[in-house]
């Protein structure tokens, strides 16, 4: 046992000693003094794990003292006192006390409250370890025979959950254990979406998944026909388990109804964004809009059109006049939005695009520190809450707490870290990204790729005659052979997206009703 070293300071510590003694036969150091400017000296002088500091003292007061001792240390302290009145247990815990003890206390109180403070780490590491090593066998035996997309979502939040549990103690052999797992959920879903991406996409009974173009028909149109104004925020490239660390900062404005729908191959913008705006498939917009619909290899910006399509989407709910779309790429776009927010609360529908952590995503790639301080998902996790808590969005967000709106976040689809090359080829006319491709004559290595020779079948346009598409499987991503080793190099652990896993297809989407 770690032999803690105790300061108790209180001006009747000759009534405490039979509490003493019961610490020091339980391993503690402990030090006394009987007084406020005492424990400041003492304290000055030396390290001490935890101190333990009465509220009613003569002379400098336990709040007092406390404050002084914050200048000086930042180990935990616990107020104990014979007073019940609130404005004193306000201004203590105020002043982040580890603890709150009201007198009279018994020994087992007191080791309780070092136990809370000193040990908390150890039990928090021991019992999650337990809980999960009592989830693993269960997940395991789930992930070999799921059969539907909902059971895929179930599987995929507990992952995600645990992921989160196991990443915040301080033992990492479970950790890797987890994410060994999450590997092979994930290669369970790639063979999953490979035999039942078609029949998915294809299913037009009333439970069919909520797949991207889906999601404007599904939960923006049923809040139009309410008097309230309607948001629509889209944060581009936005993973579940980034809306999993970030959604617990909105639940003191929110009430929060927490959703997911399947993201349509390739995973991409082009695709997956054009979709929900339009609620059309890929396949439906070039032959409905050919003029707003550019194949991989047109010239020209492949998402310039997105406004066109949900105005028309909305056509005949909504007059033009009554909706607003805006792409936020910094920090200024996002103070303008704020800027004009009362425009804003004229409009029936609000559609704001926030692209920041799609440029995060890809400054792993070429950006050498953004590559180093996300090198692994919770770094990643960790930068994306980082800009969230200081982001214009988040402050929009508190703004629109205080209005009776409709709010709906969500995003188009999320992205993967990649950590393995698989060589294609192809004429030079085939698609640029690194986890799909489309085009003629593609040869490739089948077990890593989902190969679609007839893009109609999943309502996917022909960029020529003869056209296929492949989609790579989680973790992979397409290198040419020219000049191999150089590309496989430079895009090994970057956060790509178009292809299968369900990283990038399980995606969140929540309806946020304000508290107020």
């Amino acid at each position: 046992m770690i032999n803690y070293s105790i300061l108790w300071v209180d001006d009747e510590i000759e009534s405490l000693k039979s509490h003493i003694l019961f610490l020091k036969d339980k391993g503690f150091s402990v030090n006394t003094v009987s007084n406020g400017y005492d424990a400041i000296d003492i304290v000055s002088k030396n390290n001490f794990d935890l101190i333990f500091l009465d509220e009613n003292m003569p002379g400098l007061s336990g709040l007092d003292t406390l404050t002084k001792l914050k200048e000086i240390t930042g180990c935990p302290m616990i107020m104990i006192t014979k007073s019940e009145q609130e404005h004193i247990m306000e201004d203590a815990i105020g002043s982040k006390i580890a603890d709150y003890l009201i007198k009279p206390v018994n020994p087992n109180q007191i080791l309780l409250s070092i136990k809370k403070n000193l040990n908390q780490n150890e039990f928090v590491t021991s019992k999650t370890n337990s809980n999960y090593q009592k989830q693993f066998m269960s997940i395991s035996s789930s992930i070999g025979n799921i059969t539907t997309f909902s059971e895929w979502v179930e599987v995929y939040k507990k992952i995600i959950y645990w992921e989160l549990e196991l990443e915040s103690i301080d033992d990492s052999n479970m950790l890797e254990i987890l994410l060994t797992q999450k590997k092979e959920a994930n290669n369970y879903f790639f063979k999953f979406i490979k035999k039942k991406y078609k029949d998915l996409l294809n299913n037009s009974s009333d439970n069919r998944i909520i797949m991207s173009h889906d999601l404007t028909n599904k939960f923006v149109k049923p809040l139009i026909i309410n008097e309230k104004p309607t948001f629509f925020l889209l944060i581009d490239n936005l993973r579940l388990d980034q809306w999993m660390v970030i959604s617990p900062l909105l639940k003191n404005y929110f009430l929060i109804d927490d959703n997911v729908y399947c993201s349509i191959l390739p995973t991409s913008t082009q695709y997956s964004r054009n979709s929900i705006f339009s609620s059309l498939t890929p396949l439906e917009i070039s032959k409905k809009f050919p003029q707003y619909w550019l194949n991989d290899n047109d010239e020209g910006g492949k998402n310039l059109f997105e406004e066109k399509l949900l105005i028309n989407n909305f056509k005949g709910i909504l007059n033009e006049k009554n909706i607003s779309f805006h792409k936020v790429f910094n920090n200024l776009h996002g103070q303008k939005i704020i800027d004009k927010f009362n425009e804003l609360l004229s409009k029936k529908l609000n559609v704001i695009i926030y692209n920041f952590v799609d440029i995060l995503s890809h400054a792993k790639t070429d950006v050498k520190m953004i590559k180093e301080l996300t090198g692994d998902e919770k770094a990643y996790r960790d930068l994306t809450i980082t800009w969230f808590k200081n982001s214009p969005l988040f402050e929009l967000l508190k703004i629109l707490s205080n209005h009776d709106i409709n709010l709906i976040i969500t995003s188009d689809h999320g992205t993967i870290n990649v950590t393995e090359s698989s060589k294609v080829i192809g004429e030079k006319s085939i698609s640029s990204n690194l986890r799909y491709k489309t085009g003629r004559k593609i040869k490739f290595d089948n077990r890593d790729v989902f190969h679609v020779s007839n893009p109609e079948s999943i309502m996917l346009p022909s960029q020529q005659l003869s056209s296929s598409y492949i989609f790579a499987a989680p973790y992979k991503y397409f290198v040419y052979p020219n000049n191999y080793n150089h590309y496989a190099h430079h895009y090994i652990n970057t956060y790509q997206h178009g292809g299968v896993s369900l990283d990038e297809m399980i995606i969140p989407i929540a309806t946020l009703k304000p508290k107020k």
